[in-house]
Protein backbone atom coordinates (compact mmCIF):
# COMPACT_ATOMS: atom_id res chain seq x y z
CA UNK A 1 0.00 0.00 0.00
CA UNK A 2 1.40 3.37 -1.02
CA UNK A 3 1.63 6.31 1.35
CA UNK A 4 -1.10 8.20 -0.55
CA UNK A 5 -3.42 5.20 -0.38
CA UNK A 6 -2.78 4.80 3.33
CA UNK A 7 -3.50 8.48 3.95
CA UNK A 8 -6.75 8.26 1.94
CA UNK A 9 -7.85 5.16 3.84
CA UNK A 10 -7.04 6.81 7.15
CA UNK A 11 -8.96 9.94 6.17
CA UNK A 12 -11.95 7.86 5.11
CA UNK A 13 -11.82 5.95 8.37
CA UNK A 14 -11.60 9.14 10.40
CA UNK A 15 -14.50 10.66 8.48
CA UNK A 16 -16.59 7.56 9.08
CA UNK A 17 -15.74 7.64 12.78
CA UNK A 18 -16.70 11.30 12.98
CA UNK A 19 -20.02 10.66 11.26
CA UNK A 20 -20.71 7.73 13.62
CA UNK A 21 -19.85 9.89 16.63
CA UNK A 22 -22.18 12.65 15.45
CA UNK A 23 -25.04 10.20 14.91
CA UNK A 24 -24.54 8.59 18.32
CA UNK A 25 -23.97 11.73 20.36
CA UNK A 26 -26.25 14.17 18.50
CA UNK A 27 -29.69 12.58 18.74
CA UNK A 28 -31.16 15.36 16.62
CA UNK A 29 -28.95 14.38 13.69
CA UNK A 30 -29.78 10.69 14.05
CA UNK A 31 -33.52 11.34 14.23
CA UNK A 32 -33.35 13.58 11.15
CA UNK A 33 -31.60 10.79 9.23
CA UNK A 34 -34.13 8.21 10.40
CA UNK A 35 -37.09 10.43 9.44
CA UNK A 36 -35.66 10.93 5.96
CA UNK A 37 -35.04 7.19 5.62
CA UNK A 38 -38.60 6.32 6.70
CA UNK A 39 -40.19 8.86 4.36
CA UNK A 40 -38.06 7.81 1.38
CA UNK A 41 -38.82 4.13 2.06
CA UNK A 42 -42.57 4.67 1.98
CA UNK A 43 -42.34 7.00 -1.01
CA UNK A 44 -40.52 4.26 -2.92
CA UNK A 45 -43.09 1.66 -1.86
CA UNK A 46 -45.88 4.00 -2.92
CA UNK A 47 -44.28 4.52 -6.32
CA UNK A 48 -43.99 0.76 -6.71
CA UNK A 49 -47.65 0.20 -5.90
CA UNK A 50 -46.99 -1.73 -2.70
CA UNK A 51 -49.21 0.44 -0.46
CA UNK A 52 -52.98 0.35 -0.18
CA UNK A 53 -53.27 4.15 -0.58
CA UNK A 54 -50.97 7.03 -1.58
CA UNK A 55 -48.26 7.96 0.90
CA UNK A 56 -47.74 11.61 -0.05
CA UNK A 57 -47.30 14.98 1.59
CA UNK A 58 -51.05 15.43 2.02
CA UNK A 59 -51.26 12.13 3.89
CA UNK A 60 -48.21 12.96 5.99
CA UNK A 61 -49.69 16.34 6.91
CA UNK A 62 -53.06 14.84 7.84
CA UNK A 63 -51.35 12.26 10.06
CA UNK A 64 -49.84 15.07 12.14
CA UNK A 65 -53.10 15.25 14.06
CA UNK A 66 -51.79 12.18 15.92
CA UNK A 67 -48.59 14.04 16.76
CA UNK A 68 -50.36 16.61 18.93
CA UNK A 69 -51.26 14.40 21.93
CA UNK A 70 -48.21 12.17 21.54
CA UNK A 71 -45.70 15.03 21.51
CA UNK A 72 -47.39 16.81 24.41
CA UNK A 73 -47.35 13.67 26.55
CA UNK A 74 -43.78 12.99 25.42
CA UNK A 75 -42.86 16.42 26.80
CA UNK A 76 -44.67 15.54 30.03
CA UNK A 77 -42.52 12.41 30.31
CA UNK A 78 -39.45 14.49 29.49
CA UNK A 79 -40.06 16.63 32.57
CA UNK A 80 -40.55 13.76 35.01
CA UNK A 81 -37.73 11.62 33.62
CA UNK A 82 -35.35 14.56 33.78
CA UNK A 83 -36.02 14.77 37.52
CA UNK A 84 -34.06 11.56 38.07
CA UNK A 85 -34.40 8.81 40.68
CA UNK A 86 -36.26 6.62 38.19
CA UNK A 87 -38.71 9.39 37.36
CA UNK A 88 -41.53 8.19 35.14
CA UNK A 89 -45.28 8.76 34.91
CA UNK A 90 -47.44 5.81 33.93
CA UNK A 91 -50.61 7.68 34.82
CA UNK A 92 -50.61 10.33 32.06
CA UNK A 93 -53.12 8.38 29.96
CA UNK A 94 -55.44 7.95 32.93
CA UNK A 95 -55.14 11.67 33.70
CA UNK A 96 -56.18 12.35 30.10
CA UNK A 97 -59.27 10.19 30.60
CA UNK A 98 -60.31 11.67 33.96
CA UNK A 99 -59.49 15.28 33.07
CA UNK A 100 -61.35 14.81 29.78
CA UNK A 101 -64.47 13.84 31.68
CA UNK A 102 -64.14 16.95 33.85
CA UNK A 103 -63.83 19.03 30.69
CA UNK A 104 -66.89 17.27 29.31
CA UNK A 105 -68.90 18.19 32.39
CA UNK A 106 -67.71 21.80 32.47
CA UNK A 107 -68.06 22.63 28.79
CA UNK A 108 -70.61 20.10 27.62
CA UNK A 109 -73.07 20.01 30.52
CA UNK A 110 -72.46 22.92 32.89
CA UNK A 111 -72.27 25.50 30.12
CA UNK A 112 -68.89 26.99 31.06
CA UNK A 113 -67.09 29.17 28.47
CA UNK A 114 -64.50 27.23 26.50
CA UNK A 115 -61.53 29.12 27.97
CA UNK A 116 -62.77 28.57 31.53
CA UNK A 117 -63.32 24.86 30.89
CA UNK A 118 -59.81 24.54 29.48
CA UNK A 119 -58.32 26.33 32.50
CA UNK A 120 -60.29 24.09 34.86
CA UNK A 121 -59.12 20.98 33.03
CA UNK A 122 -55.47 22.08 33.14
CA UNK A 123 -55.74 22.86 36.86
CA UNK A 124 -57.41 19.52 37.51
CA UNK A 125 -54.59 17.81 35.63
CA UNK A 126 -52.13 19.73 37.81
CA UNK A 127 -53.95 18.45 40.91
CA UNK A 128 -53.68 14.85 39.71
CA UNK A 129 -50.02 15.39 38.88
CA UNK A 130 -49.49 16.89 42.33
CA UNK A 131 -50.70 13.64 43.88
CA UNK A 132 -48.02 11.80 41.90
CA UNK A 133 -45.40 14.37 42.85
CA UNK A 134 -46.30 14.20 46.54
CA UNK A 135 -46.06 10.40 46.59
CA UNK A 136 -42.72 10.40 44.77
CA UNK A 137 -41.02 13.49 46.18
CA UNK A 138 -42.26 13.75 49.76
CA UNK A 139 -43.38 10.23 50.68
CA UNK A 140 -40.52 8.57 48.80
CA UNK A 141 -42.46 6.03 46.76
CA UNK A 142 -40.69 4.73 43.65
CA UNK A 143 -42.15 6.62 40.67
CA UNK A 144 -43.01 3.40 38.86
CA UNK A 145 -45.12 2.10 41.76
CA UNK A 146 -46.67 5.46 42.65
CA UNK A 147 -47.81 6.32 39.14
CA UNK A 148 -48.95 2.77 38.47
CA UNK A 149 -51.18 3.03 41.54
CA UNK A 150 -52.59 6.40 40.49
CA UNK A 151 -53.04 5.06 36.95
CA UNK A 152 -55.49 2.47 38.29
CA UNK A 153 -57.16 5.01 40.57
CA UNK A 154 -57.61 7.70 37.92
CA UNK A 155 -58.73 5.17 35.32
CA UNK A 156 -61.36 3.82 37.69
CA UNK A 157 -62.63 7.30 38.59
CA UNK A 158 -62.91 8.22 34.92
CA UNK A 159 -65.11 5.18 34.33
CA UNK A 160 -67.44 5.58 37.32
CA UNK A 161 -67.74 9.37 37.35
CA UNK A 162 -70.44 9.25 34.67
CA UNK A 163 -71.55 5.62 34.95
CA UNK A 164 -69.23 4.50 32.13
CA UNK A 165 -71.02 6.82 29.70
CA UNK A 166 -69.24 9.30 27.40
CA UNK A 167 -70.31 12.94 27.26
CA UNK A 168 -71.26 13.93 23.73
CA UNK A 169 -73.51 16.98 23.98
CA UNK A 170 -73.76 19.47 21.05
CA UNK A 171 -71.06 21.84 22.43
CA UNK A 172 -68.66 18.90 22.72
CA UNK A 173 -69.47 17.67 19.22
CA UNK A 174 -68.69 21.10 17.77
CA UNK A 175 -65.18 20.88 19.24
CA UNK A 176 -64.28 18.50 16.43
CA UNK A 177 -63.38 21.66 14.51
CA UNK A 178 -60.11 21.91 16.48
CA UNK A 179 -59.04 18.67 14.77
CA UNK A 180 -59.65 19.98 11.26
CA UNK A 181 -56.85 20.97 8.93
CA UNK A 182 -56.39 24.59 7.92
CA UNK A 183 -54.60 26.33 5.08
CA UNK A 184 -51.49 28.20 6.08
CA UNK A 185 -51.52 31.95 5.39
CA UNK A 186 -49.55 33.46 2.51
CA UNK A 187 -48.16 30.22 0.99
CA UNK A 188 -50.85 27.76 2.08
CA UNK A 189 -51.95 27.10 -1.48
CA UNK A 190 -48.55 25.57 -2.23
CA UNK A 191 -48.36 23.20 0.75
CA UNK A 192 -50.79 20.71 2.33
CA UNK A 193 -53.22 21.90 4.98
CA UNK A 194 -52.02 21.45 8.56
CA UNK A 195 -54.13 20.26 11.53
CA UNK A 196 -55.26 23.23 13.61
CA UNK A 197 -54.18 21.53 16.84
CA UNK A 198 -50.55 21.97 15.79
CA UNK A 199 -50.90 25.74 16.20
CA UNK A 200 -53.41 25.94 19.04
CA UNK A 201 -51.92 23.30 21.37
CA UNK A 202 -48.66 21.70 20.25
CA UNK A 203 -46.53 24.69 19.25
CA UNK A 204 -47.44 26.75 22.35
CA UNK A 205 -46.64 23.72 24.52
CA UNK A 206 -43.29 23.14 22.81
CA UNK A 207 -42.32 26.79 23.25
CA UNK A 208 -43.46 26.86 26.89
CA UNK A 209 -41.56 23.69 27.85
CA UNK A 210 -38.45 24.84 25.99
CA UNK A 211 -38.52 28.19 27.80
CA UNK A 212 -39.08 26.42 31.11
CA UNK A 213 -36.08 24.14 30.65
CA UNK A 214 -33.68 26.42 28.80
CA UNK A 215 -34.42 29.90 30.13
CA UNK A 216 -35.46 29.53 33.79
CA UNK A 217 -33.68 28.71 37.01
CA UNK A 218 -36.20 25.90 37.52
CA UNK A 219 -34.99 24.23 34.32
CA UNK A 220 -31.39 24.37 35.47
CA UNK A 221 -32.36 22.94 38.86
CA UNK A 222 -34.28 20.12 37.18
CA UNK A 223 -31.26 19.09 35.11
CA UNK A 224 -29.06 19.35 38.21
CA UNK A 225 -31.19 17.11 40.45
CA UNK A 226 -31.65 14.64 37.61
CA UNK A 227 -27.92 14.36 37.14
CA UNK A 228 -27.05 14.03 40.84
CA UNK A 229 -29.66 14.88 43.44
CA UNK A 230 -27.26 14.26 46.33
CA UNK A 231 -24.86 16.88 45.03
CA UNK A 232 -27.81 19.15 44.28
CA UNK A 233 -29.07 18.78 47.86
CA UNK A 234 -25.63 19.60 49.29
CA UNK A 235 -25.57 22.62 46.98
CA UNK A 236 -28.70 23.92 48.65
CA UNK A 237 -31.12 23.21 45.81
CA UNK A 238 -34.73 22.37 46.71
CA UNK A 239 -34.65 18.81 45.39
CA UNK A 240 -38.06 17.68 46.62
CA UNK A 241 -39.86 20.81 45.48
CA UNK A 242 -38.22 20.71 42.05
CA UNK A 243 -39.12 17.07 41.50
CA UNK A 244 -42.66 17.67 42.81
CA UNK A 245 -43.22 20.48 40.31
CA UNK A 246 -42.09 18.26 37.42
CA UNK A 247 -45.05 15.95 38.09
CA UNK A 248 -47.39 18.93 38.47
CA UNK A 249 -46.32 20.30 35.09
CA UNK A 250 -46.74 16.85 33.55
CA UNK A 251 -50.28 16.83 34.94
CA UNK A 252 -50.99 20.22 33.35
CA UNK A 253 -49.84 18.93 29.96
CA UNK A 254 -51.96 15.81 30.38
CA UNK A 255 -54.97 18.00 31.16
CA UNK A 256 -54.42 19.97 27.95
CA UNK A 257 -54.12 16.71 26.02
CA UNK A 258 -57.51 15.78 27.47
CA UNK A 259 -59.01 18.79 25.69
CA UNK A 260 -57.32 17.74 22.45
CA UNK A 261 -58.67 14.19 22.66
CA UNK A 262 -62.19 15.42 23.42
CA UNK A 263 -61.99 17.48 20.25
CA UNK A 264 -60.64 14.57 18.20
CA UNK A 265 -63.33 12.17 19.37
CA UNK A 266 -66.06 14.83 19.49
CA UNK A 267 -66.85 13.17 22.81
CA UNK A 268 -65.48 13.07 26.35
CA UNK A 269 -64.73 9.37 26.68
CA UNK A 270 -63.83 7.69 29.98
CA UNK A 271 -61.31 5.48 28.18
CA UNK A 272 -59.78 8.16 25.92
CA UNK A 273 -56.25 7.85 27.31
CA UNK A 274 -56.23 4.21 28.35
CA UNK A 275 -58.01 2.29 25.60
CA UNK A 276 -55.92 -0.27 23.79
CA UNK A 277 -52.34 0.14 24.92
CA UNK A 278 -52.99 3.60 26.33
CA UNK A 279 -51.08 6.82 25.81
CA UNK A 280 -48.41 6.45 28.48
CA UNK A 281 -46.23 3.81 26.82
CA UNK A 282 -46.02 5.56 23.42
CA UNK A 283 -45.18 8.80 25.26
CA UNK A 284 -42.37 7.11 27.19
CA UNK A 285 -41.11 5.52 23.98
CA UNK A 286 -41.02 8.91 22.28
CA UNK A 287 -39.14 10.45 25.19
CA UNK A 288 -36.51 7.69 25.26
CA UNK A 289 -36.18 7.69 21.47
CA UNK A 290 -35.76 11.46 21.62
CA UNK A 291 -32.60 11.06 23.69
CA UNK A 292 -33.99 11.41 27.21
CA UNK A 293 -31.80 9.35 29.54
CA UNK A 294 -33.97 7.15 31.75
CA UNK A 295 -31.53 7.83 34.60
CA UNK A 296 -32.40 11.54 34.45
CA UNK A 297 -30.61 14.80 33.75
CA UNK A 298 -30.34 14.41 29.97
CA UNK A 299 -32.95 15.32 27.38
CA UNK A 300 -34.07 18.02 24.96
CA UNK A 301 -37.40 19.29 23.68
CA UNK A 302 -36.27 19.11 20.06
CA UNK A 303 -35.46 15.42 20.42
CA UNK A 304 -38.96 14.66 21.67
CA UNK A 305 -40.54 16.58 18.78
CA UNK A 306 -38.45 14.82 16.13
CA UNK A 307 -39.05 11.42 17.74
CA UNK A 308 -42.78 12.12 17.55
CA UNK A 309 -42.56 12.88 13.84
CA UNK A 310 -40.62 9.66 13.29
CA UNK A 311 -43.18 7.54 15.15
CA UNK A 312 -46.20 9.24 13.56
CA UNK A 313 -44.94 8.96 9.98
CA UNK A 314 -43.69 5.41 10.55
CA UNK A 315 -47.09 4.37 11.91
CA UNK A 316 -48.86 6.14 9.06
CA UNK A 317 -46.82 4.18 6.53
CA UNK A 318 -47.33 0.86 8.31
CA UNK A 319 -51.11 1.34 8.14
CA UNK A 320 -50.89 1.59 4.35
CA UNK A 321 -48.58 -1.39 4.02
CA UNK A 322 -51.21 -3.90 5.14
CA UNK A 323 -54.81 -4.58 4.23
CA UNK A 324 -57.54 -4.00 6.79
CA UNK A 325 -56.60 -3.67 10.45
CA UNK A 326 -53.44 -5.75 10.29
CA UNK A 327 -51.33 -2.60 10.18
CA UNK A 328 -52.33 -1.56 13.70
CA UNK A 329 -50.84 -4.77 15.10
CA UNK A 330 -47.59 -4.23 13.25
CA UNK A 331 -47.52 -0.69 14.65
CA UNK A 332 -47.17 -2.23 18.11
CA UNK A 333 -44.32 -4.39 16.86
CA UNK A 334 -42.61 -1.34 15.39
CA UNK A 335 -43.13 0.62 18.61
CA UNK A 336 -41.53 -2.16 20.65
CA UNK A 337 -38.62 -2.43 18.22
CA UNK A 338 -38.09 1.32 18.33
CA UNK A 339 -38.08 1.30 22.14
CA UNK A 340 -35.48 -1.50 22.25
CA UNK A 341 -33.41 0.33 19.63
CA UNK A 342 -33.56 3.57 21.61
CA UNK A 343 -32.60 1.88 24.88
CA UNK A 344 -29.67 0.07 23.27
CA UNK A 345 -28.57 3.25 21.55
CA UNK A 346 -28.69 5.24 24.77
CA UNK A 347 -26.65 2.57 26.53
CA UNK A 348 -24.05 2.42 23.75
CA UNK A 349 -23.74 6.19 23.63
CA UNK A 350 -23.30 6.46 27.40
CA UNK A 351 -20.58 3.79 27.41
CA UNK A 352 -18.62 5.20 24.48
CA UNK A 353 -19.15 8.93 24.69
CA UNK A 354 -20.72 9.67 28.06
CA UNK A 355 -24.21 10.69 26.93
CA UNK A 356 -26.16 12.38 24.15
CA UNK A 357 -26.67 16.01 23.30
Amino acid sequence: MTTATAVTAASTGNAGARVLRVLLTQRIALLAVLIIAVVITFFVQDAGGYLTAPYDFDYMSASLINAVPLAMLGLAELLVILSGRGGIDLSVGAIVSLAGMIFGFAYGEWGWPLWAAIVLTALFGALLGAVNGFLVSYIGFPALIATLATYYAYKSLAIVINNQEPISTPPIQKLFSISESVELPLFGQYVPDVPLGIFTFLLPTVVAVWLLLARTTYGRRLYAIGTNDVAARWSGLPVRDTRFKAYVYAGVLSGLVAVVTVGQFASARPDAGVSGNGMALPAITIAVLGGVAITGGIGRVSGVVLATLLIVWLNAGILLAFVGNEGSQYQLLALGAVLVFAALLNGLTNRRYGGTA
